[in-house]
């Protein structure tokens, strides 16, 4: 009992005193049994809290991927197309990406990486718990802030999120993180965990992965990268917005200058190039697929026909793919294609402004919405400032600069549809003489296809005026009737059956029966019947009524047999007007159909890619299918294997060689006599379509056959008198100034086994046996022929007779009455 004298006695205390020892037990007893009772309260929220971890445990775990399956992992890598020298011309992918092994990785690049994200990874078993700690510190003002908490994941653990895990910011996606990390660790060596996160990371700027981001950042490959520019590639897995030099520079260099001081103090930068590499300007390009330009149309050509092949896998697999082009083919057939284009809209006169606005502060914004072509890089939207007289002043949008239009253009303009007004936006192109070209969009397109004759690789290939105008492919794409460009697979088909270069046919007027009974008279360009003629003169002035006769004589079932062999077109019927050209073909196939005449007559299989390799390197398609039984064995120093020739033999080399040079005479005295002044040895034909719709000129050398077409995509006439040799033509020649550069000039070689006439003026070539007995002289007709020994004019002796002319007459008048009613077939020329 307390003897404090300020002590007293509480009531309960009292009653305790008091209680016996009865109630005392009793009271004991009851304490015991609510202690009894909290334990086993308590026992079971332990044990129903280690069910709940349980079954928590078992749900974070029930879809936990596996890490083993990242040994095999490939992420969605780029596919890239190179064209045949090497040049990277174009790139399909979901993810942009380049991926690099970590052996080619240069050491500098993964310690700026090291520096910037993890510097301790060689060390840790895949979760660092001193930087989780450190990370938790910094959280808790970060949280105070405002700011995103940081992880302190470790390269491994980022890996894991990024590979297998989402990106949501949740406890149980940080423990599955912390736990896979460690699996990782235990699944894969810790240089192929660098590897895949160097190769997976989104590093901004459309770039998946170093490999990427150095090319679209820099335009470099990994290896020539400076200090610095590494050092800014590592900066960016925080944010690459937030570190993108064109809005955040300041940031940008502040961040980049923080990593390469931290590898100093790792000992992974020298101090001397450090200081270099800290003063050096982040400089970076805007991202491109590649550097090369003026391949689009071939290009996505490839990945059309690539996705019909690979489906899905050609964005995702990483392809090497190999294709036929020449860049410097290319290069040239754009900018003939384009300048021969401009040239026909430049002779159809000036259209009118495209726009106007009013010359007042904010016209530039409204100027700037319609773009020149990306083509035309020096083309500049401008406005019409001031007219005086002959002289009108600009402004270009662009740049506030101002300047006076040509006069010549000026005088073109007023010419035209519209004279030049203020206020009206047109393009300029500035010339280095001072001075501006006035420009405009042509409305009319085409295209160009050059291929290899002997093996089909497609060495150019343009669909259209501007790919960033229109993508519609016309080479491959755009059917059209390719009129007197058909006639050599006509001429081709007479010779295989009975005609020789020697027959005569009649190029008089000619009335057949048409469909629905009504008479079908076709009709020459020129509206003459010459007459009688050498059969080769059918093809050099490209005869309507000539040809004719040849097919009906032939028949019109072989001729589309041959064309279907040639690979002019898939079908046809077989009417009299096919023989004309008003079937339907495109560039592509008629260009290679043409090949046949220059490689032995074998039909070659056109392709623009030549080889497709897979990730590792292993050949997944190759054009050249053929098979070297020899290639396995060693070299013994004798000669390497021999290879048989490409394709499908069509026709005989001999009648091949005889079209050719047919065409050969079209350049030198036919409808294509402009191509002479390339002074090479060249042949070709052109064609016309009704109402001068369609211009084409198929085109060849020894070594490349070249097919030109101009049109409108709505099939409208080009105008009176665009034929092939006006529109088309040109074009050709162009594009074959620079083609020839640097190539051997050699001529066509006659195949074994040719016998060789002198037919009229030409030195002809003949199949065995089929050489005339008699000498045929020149007339003074230019061209016609008259028999020194008595000939038949409807057919020389031992050969099919020709149809004569309706009534047949000796020599027909230079200018026949036309037929009453003309067939609209007339016009394909």
């Amino acid at each position: 009992m307390p003897t404090s004298p300020h002590w007293r006695p509480t009531r309960r205390g009292l009653d305790r005193a008091r209680a016996s020892p009865l109630e005392r037990e009793s009271r004991l007893i009851s304490i015991g049994r609510w202690s009894a009772f909290a334990g086993v309260v308590v026992l079971s929220l332990v044990a129903i809290a280690g069910l709940s971890l349980a079954i928590y445990m078992a749900w974070l775990f029930h879809d936990m991927p596996n890490a083993s399956e990242l040994v095999d992992y490939h992420p969605p890598t780029a596919t890239r197309v190179y064209a045949w020298d090497g040049t990277l011309i174009g790139e399909y992918s979901t993810e942009r990406r380049i991926y690099v092994p970590f052996d080619q990785i240069p050491p500098q690049v993964y310690d700026a990486f090291l520096a910037a994200e993890d510097h301790n990874f060689f060390s840790h078993g895949g979760v660092d718990v001193g930087g989780v700690g450190r990370a938790m510190f910094k959280d808790v003002f970060n949280i105070l802030q405002g700011r995103r908490p940081e992880g302190g994941s470790t390269i491994t653990q980022q890996v894991a999120k990024t590979v297998l895990l989402t990106n949501e910011q949740t406890l149980s996606r940080k423990m599955k993180e912390a736990i896979l990390a460690t699996r990782l660790e235990q699944a894969l060596t810790k240089k192929q965990i660098l590897e895949l996160y160097l190769n997976e990371i989104w590093l901004g700027h459309d770039s998946y992965g170093v490999g990427a981001a150095a090319y679209n950042y820099f335009g470099k490959s990994l290896t020539d990268l400076s200090l610095a520019q590494c050092a800014f590639l590592a900066s960016l897995p925080k944010g690459p917005d937030n570190y993108n030099p064109a809005r955040h520079m300041q940031a940008a260099l502040l961040r980049r200058n923080s990593i390469i001081q931290a590898m100093v103090q790792l000992g992974w930068a020298q101090p001397a190039e450090a200081e270099v590499a800290l003063r050096e300007p982040i400089v970076i390009q805007p991202p491109q697929r590649a550097s090369y330009h003026d391949a689009d149309y071939f290009v996505e050509e490839v990945r059309r026909q690539a996705l019909a092949q690979f489906g899905d896998k050609l964005v995702q697999n990483g392809y090497y793919i190999r294709t036929t082009l020449d860049p410097r083919l290319q290069t040239a057939a754009r900018i003939a294609l384009m300048d021969g284009l401009e040239t026909y809209d430049h002779r159809h006169g000036w259209r009118g402004a495209w726009g106007r606005v009013a010359i007042e502060p904010g016209w530039e914004k409204a100027a700037l919405t319609h773009s020149p072509p990306s083509e035309r890089k020096k083309w500049r939207v401008a406005v019409v400032e001031e007219v005086s007289g002959g002289q009108v002043k600009v402004k270009v949008a662009a740049d506030d600069s101002e300047g006076y239009i040509l006069p010549e253009d000026v005088a073109w303009a007023r010419a035209g549809k519209g004279a030049l007004a203020v206020g009206d936006l047109i393009f300029v192109e500035p010339m280095d003489t001072g001075g501006l070209h006035l420009r405009q969009v042509p409305l009319v397109n085409g295209a160009m296809v050059a291929m290899d004759p002997n093996t089909g690789r497609v060495l150019a290939m343009v669909g259209g005026y501007s790919f960033s105008l229109s993508n519609f492919n016309r080479a491959t794409q755009a059917w059209r009737q390719p009129g007197s460009s058909f006639k050599p697979f006509v001429y081709a088909t007479a010779l295989q059956n009975g005609f020789t270069p020697a027959s005569i046919v009649s190029a008089g007027p000619i009335t057949l029966p048409g469909a629905n009974g009504v008479p079908w008279s076709p009709e020459n360009y020129e509206k003459n019947f010459p007459g009688p003629l050498i059969f080769r003169r059918g093809l050099e002035l490209s005869l309507n009524t000539m040809t004719v006769r040849i097919a009906a004589q032939v028949g019109m079932t072989k001729i589309v047999a041959n064309a279907i062999k040639f690979g002019v077109v898939p079908k046809m019927d077989p009417v009299l007007s096919m023989a004309l050209g008003s079937g339907e073909t495109t560039p592509y196939r008629i260009t290679s159909a043409y090949s046949a005449f220059l490689n032995g007559g074998r039909r070659i299989n056109p392709h623009l890619v030549e080889l497709v390799e897979d990730r590792d390197g292993k050949s997944i398609f190759k054009a050249d299918g053929r098979e070297c039984r020899d290639c396995s064995r060693d070299f013994t120093g004798d000669d390497g294997p021999d290879f048989g020739p490409q394709g499908q033999q069509v026709i005989d080399p001999i009648t091949a060689y005889q079209i050719t040079t047919m065409l050969q005479g079209v350049v030198q005295h036919g409808t294509a006599i402009q191509a002479r002044e390339l002074n090479w040895p060249v042949g070709g034909k052109t064609g016309t379509t009704n109402e001068f719709r369609s211009a084409w000129f198929i085109g060849f050398t020894p070594q490349i056959v070249v097919g030109t077409f101009v049109g409108f995509d709505d099939n409208r006439s080009l105008g009176k008198g665009e034929t092939g040799a006006v529109a088309a033509v040109p074009i050709f020649i162009e594009f074959m100034k620079e083609a020839l550069k640097g190539v051997q000039k050699m001529d066509f070689v006659a195949p074994p086994g040719t016998v060789f006439a002198q037919v009229g003026p030409n030195r002809e070539a003949f199949q065995p046996g089929t050489q005339p007995a008699a000498r045929v002289a020149p007339s003074s007709g230019g061209g016609h022929a008259e028999p020194v020994t008595p000939f038949n004019p409807a057919g020389a002796p031992g050969q099919p007779p020709i149809f004569p002319a309706q009534p047949p007459p000796a020599i027909m008048p230079a200018h026949p009455k036309a037929p009453a009613k003309p067939s609209e077939l007339n016009g394909l020329f």
